[in-house]
């Protein structure tokens, strides 16, 4: 049996940060170019180099994403930001187009080269084709079953790694092969730039009738045809465990800091209890269910693990997100008063009890003291996004922690 390591993505230097400390092996980033995620906020080249200093120190490792499916114009491009990379060190790169995995394997043969699921990896061939090429590891394709995972890993040889989705959203295409947004709107989801018109909601129009437009009825919310539920494994570890998985990676580069920090520390724990002993793992289900529930997150499946799913385990009535959860900030600095500095996500207010949420899985409730602006003045309440503020919390907030509101 191998013990993977967690994969957690980041959508900006706070969040790397976040993921390190609740309990990822690994993180994965996005430049500023040539990722899949153009609407995150992304790294620009020195918060790559600060945030890959800030795991190194740690003993962590950080990929970097370069998986468009990249066009004529795009090559220079890529070339010139590998060349910066190359003096940046990530431990390795994400790449699906065959002539961008060329150009990292001549510009920086030193980097890690693994092979993304948008490259459509299914079966065992795929994997050996690319090891041959220099790869070091190949993410699998979403729709593979853990029947399959295990014929692949029983198939490859023992060097080449495997990387597995297990948590967060899916795609109703093979690993993003959609062109309902590049055909809707321009905007090419193999460039990074998807709308998601999965997740619209459409009605029937015929032929003889243009403009009259028939709602596709399958309750009172409307239908939501495209939509596939949101992937979580927490609850079948051991099956993962035993497949001969190399890396649990959890999807996500546009989520917060929140988020990010309650999947890593309720996977990081699921991980490391059956690693300790199953029997721990499967006294504590009830705790990951509830853990994993407290983030932003839509009704949950099981993805193809278990052979190919039905309409009901995949596709869901309504695109509504579930919030437990609101995200206030993440802790800072103490001073000598024992206040914590903070940078407000969404607002608190003075006497309101909040929650801090700490790496090693427990939950402090706290009551608001004190809040206090940069130049000391008093605030009743925190009601600016992004305001720098000095709080005084009844219960104990180390750095890095994430502060949180029961909905």
């Amino acid at each position: 049996m191998r013990y993977p390591e967690l994969l957690i993505p980041a959508s900006s230097l706070e969040v790397l940060k976040t993921a390190v400390i609740f309990g990822a092996d690994a993180v994965y980033i996005g430049g500023e170019a040539f990722g899949l995620r153009a609407k995150a906020k992304n790294f620009s080249l020195e918060e790559m180099r600060e945030g890959i200093a800030f795991a190194h120190e740690r003993g962590r490792k950080v990929y970097v994403t370069a998986n468009i499916l990249a066009h004529n114009r795009d090559l220079a491009g890529v070339e010139a930001y590998f060349e910066e990379l190359r003096e940046i060190g990530p431990d390795a790169l994400i790449i699906a187009d065959p002539g961008v995995f060329q150009i990292a394997k001549r510009v920086c043969p030193e980097i890690e080269r693994h092979i993304s699921t948008q490259a459509n990896n299914v079966n065992y061939e795929t994997y050996r084709f690319w090891r041959e090429q220099g790869a070091k590891r190949v993410v699998c394709g979403r729709e593979l079953s853990l029947e399959e995972i295990k014929e692949i890993r029983a198939n490859i040889p023992a060097d080449l790694e495997m990387e597995v989705f297990v948590h967060g959203a899916m795609c109703i295409s093979y690993s993003g092969r959609c062109l309902l947004s590049n055909y809707f709107t321009g905007r090419d989801a193999n460039q990074g730039a998807c709308t998601h018109p999965c997740r619209w909601k459409y009605a029937v129009m015929e032929e003889t009738r243009p403009g009259e437009y028939f709602p596709v009825y399958e309750n009172e919310r409307g239908t939501f045809l495209f939509n596939s539920k949101d992937l979580c494994m927490i609850e079948h570890i051991p099956d993962l465990l035993s497949a001969g998985i190399d890396s649990l990676k959890i999807e996500g580069r546009m989520k917060t800091a929140l988020y990010v920090a309650t999947v890593a520390r309720t996977y990081r724990k699921a991980i490391d209890d059956y690693q300790e002993d199953p029997k721990l793992y499967q006294n504590h289900l009830d705790w990951y269910r509830d853990q994993i529930s407290n983030c932003t997150y839509r009704q949950f499946t099981t993805g193809f693990f278990y052979g190919k799913p039905n309409q009901e385990a995949q596709i869901y009535d309504n695109n509504t997100y579930i919030r437990e959860y609101t995200y206030l900030g993440i802790v800072g600095e103490r001073d000598s008063r024992g206040y914590v500095e903070t940078e407000q996500r969404n607002k608190f207010s003075l006497g309101e009890t909040i929650e801090v949420m700490k790496p090693d899985g427990s939950n402090l409730e706290a009551e608001v003291q004190d809040i206090r602006d940069q130049e000391g003045n008093a605030m009743e309440s925190a009601p600016h996004p992004k305001q720098k503020l000095w709080i005084r919390l009844s219960a104990k907030a180390d750095r890095y922690d994430i502060l949180r509101r029961k909905e």
